[in-house]
Parts: structure tokens; sequence; C-alpha cells
């Protein structure tokens, strides 16, 4: 379920203009949602709703440039701009660039890994938008040994808290009496999905590491740093996604041998 939040911060994050800036809009009735022109401040939306600005243009925050930043983030950062606990937030890990930036989607506190930080909110909308299937693998530790053949209903879908998970692809690295490692693609975006999924067969996830955010990885960026992605980097993510929704179709998984 795609996180809710108020229209302001919102606006921010797609990178319509500042939330100050988003607030006088509003106020002004400047903002429609999904068609609706709304003209209260406080109204709960998600990223995946239709957000624009009626009769006048406005500039992103700090400069007209959109900017994309692949982040390898370490194991105990928050994805949030800010975290009203003081804990570091993976904003903070690129402070020098002096853009406000975003994350695309999340990774839990204790997952490490890829994950995009942007100002340009159709390629935050594109990447988070259920309909793209954006392929999203993880690299999952254990401490022990699994029980392989459970791994089959990753193939057919797992039944969560919130439903039914669409199908994921995996392939047991290493299955030990001590460490057992397996690598899982998904395609969806719910909170801990990975997670909730291992924990579904009864398995607790020790370590969870995301691999690679469609063709993108961090194999070669150490944790903590990041890159600049290209132009051209960018629009073919976008591509992918807009390619997947147009054809609105679910892959289908199947063990990776």
């Amino acid at each position: 379920m795609e996180e809710k939040m108020r229209l302001q911060k919102a606006m921010a994050q797609k990178g319509i203009c500042s939330r100050r800036k988003a607030e006088e809009l509003i106020s002004q009735g400047k903002v429609k949602v999904n068609g609706v022109l709304i003209k209260e401040q406080g109204v709960q939306v998600s990223l995946l709703d239709n957000i624009e600005v009626v009769g006048i243009e406005v500039s992103p925050q700090e400069s007209n440039e959109f900017v994309t930043f692949l982040l390898n983030k370490p194991n105990g950062v928050i994805s949030s701009a800010k975290d009203d606990r003081g804990r570091t937030t993976v904003c903070d890990l690129l402070k020098k660039e002096n853009k406000r930036l975003y994350p695309v989607g999340r990774l839990d506190y204790n997952t490490s890994g890829a994950l995009l930080m942007t100002n340009d909110g159709e390629l935050s909308n594109l990447v988070t938008h259920p309909s793209s299937h954006l392929d999203k693998t993880y690299i999952a530790t254990f401490p022990f040994k699994i029980d392989e053949s459970l791994l089959e209903l990753f193939t057919k879908g797992i039944l969560l808290e919130d439903g039914m998970t669409e199908p994921a692809e995996y392939k047991v690295i290493l299955n030990t009496n001590i460490k057992s490692i397996v690598k899982v693609t998904i395609h969806e975006g719910r909170n801990r999905q990975v997670r909730r999924m291992f924990l579904a067969l009864g398995y607790k996830v020790k370590a969870l590491h995301r691999e690679s955010i469609g063709f993108l990885d961090v194999k070669n960026i150490e944790r903590g740093t990041y890159i600049k992605l290209s132009d051209e980097e960018v629009e073919r993510i976008k591509n992918i996604c807009k390619a997947n929704k147009a054809k609105n179709v679910i892959p289908s998984y199947k063990k990776n041998k």
C-alpha cells in the first residue's frame, strides 16, 4: 500500500515546489489532485496521485535541473528526508550536492543497498507505481539451512496480511547448516515485503541487501556512497516503466537455476 502524506509534502517530493510554496498554492485554490481542485490544507495523498498546479508555472525548489543519484544505502540509515529522532537519513548522505533530493520508495532501517535519490517527480512516480513492474533484486542471508522446496511458493505468490504477492523469482546461492544465501527478484514495493515473504515461510532474514533496481546495481558502489546517473540511464529507467505500464502484464517468474 502506497504511503499517505500531506499534499504539500507530496508536492515537494515530486519536485513541483517547496512545501511553503505548496501551502500558498493550495490556499489560492490552484492545486488539483486527480482532477479535483483542493482548497484545504492537510489533504492526504500518495505519490501515485496525479497532482497538478493550474493557472501558473512553478519551478522546482532549487533549480530547474533534475538530477538522480544511485545510493548504496548502509544499514542504520533512515530512508526519508529527515528523522524526528535525530537519526542519520539518506538525505544526510547527499548533503554536499546542495539539492533538495528525496528517496524513491524506501529501504528498511536495517536493509542496505540500491536506492534512487532524485528531485525528478516523474521518475519517482514511474518507479514507485505498481503497474510499472520494475524489477528489484535482493540478497537475503540466514544463519541456518533452509528448505529449498518451500521457496517454490515465491513463484506462485505468498499470502501476506495485506494480500497475495505477485510472483517472484529466486535463486539459492548458498545453503549449508550454518549459512544460507538467497537472491530474490520482485517487482512490487510493499513495506518490508521480502522480509515478510520469508517470514511467512518461517524464516527470519538476518541480513538483507538490495542489489539492484532494474538494470542499475550497486556492486561497484561502496556502502554509504553514490553515483550520479546519466540522462540516458534515467530515460532508460523511465522507458522501462512506461513500457511495462503499457503492456499491463505481470511477469511470470520461476526458479532461476
